[in-house]
């Protein structure tokens, strides 16, 4: 997969994250960029950092959702996966040789300035915040790209309504191939990321 074109997405892998997964996912696809993600492969016997690191190498650009630095309930152990793989990617960028050294990421927050009494080593970057909402999540994504990748890329709210279309269109596809709604509701990554894929080609932005 060509490097130029690859997107890693760094991000929480739970049921409650996926309203926003998706439509970033959505937005990466329809932007013509490749999604990379450790859950686009199911191969349990595969080392896990390994492959994280190889998609890191085969990515110029990244997006990291850090939001998840804070445990919501006693008890509960805040999430060090997003912000460790962060530190790989930022590491990468800094040691490595041409192409490595052109690699872009972009860092996503709920709250602004949260952030710094976690990892306060990068208060001066940019972070792109969401606020838990899926539209603000893909804006952000969509402005980044346009950005740093010099697209003129479609506005917001249009990808924001091709998402729409997307997922109505997919909803009545899965159904028919025999899928119920709990099932599309719970559809593995991979699944997905080839479902936009397919829809995005048929109906080009």
């Amino acid at each position: 997969m060509a490097f130029e074109t690859n997107v890693f997405i760094n991000c929480p892998f739970d049921d409650a994250y996926l309203p926003l997964l998706r439509p970033i996912l959505s937005a990466v696809i329809d932007l013509g960029f490749t999604p990379r993600i450790a859950l686009e492969s199911l191969d349990s016997g595969a080392p896990r950092l390994a492959r994280i690191i190889e998609l890191i190498e085969q990515s110029r650009f990244s997006i990291h959702d850090i939001s998840r630095l804070r445990a919501t309930s006693k008890g509960e152990y805040f999430r060090l996966n997003m912000p460790f793989e962060l530190g790989l990617d930022i590491g990468r960028r800094l040691f490595g040789q041409p192409p490595a050294n052109s690699k872009q990421c972009l860092i996503l927050e709920a709250e602004p300035y949260r952030y710094r009494a976690a990892i306060s080593d990068i208060s001066s970057c940019d972070i792109a915040t969401h606020g838990g909402e899926p539209a603000r999540a893909m804006t952000a994504v969509r402005d980044w790209l346009n950005t740093q990748a010099r697209l003129r890329a479609a506005g917001p709210a249009k990808l924001w309504g091709r998402f729409g279309e997307f997922t109505a269109f997919n909803y009545d596809r899965l159904i028919g191939r025999g899928y119920s709604s709990e099932d599309i509701a719970r559809l593995p990554v991979a699944e997905l990321i080839d479902d936009i894929g397919y829809w995005a080609q048929r109906h080009p932005g």
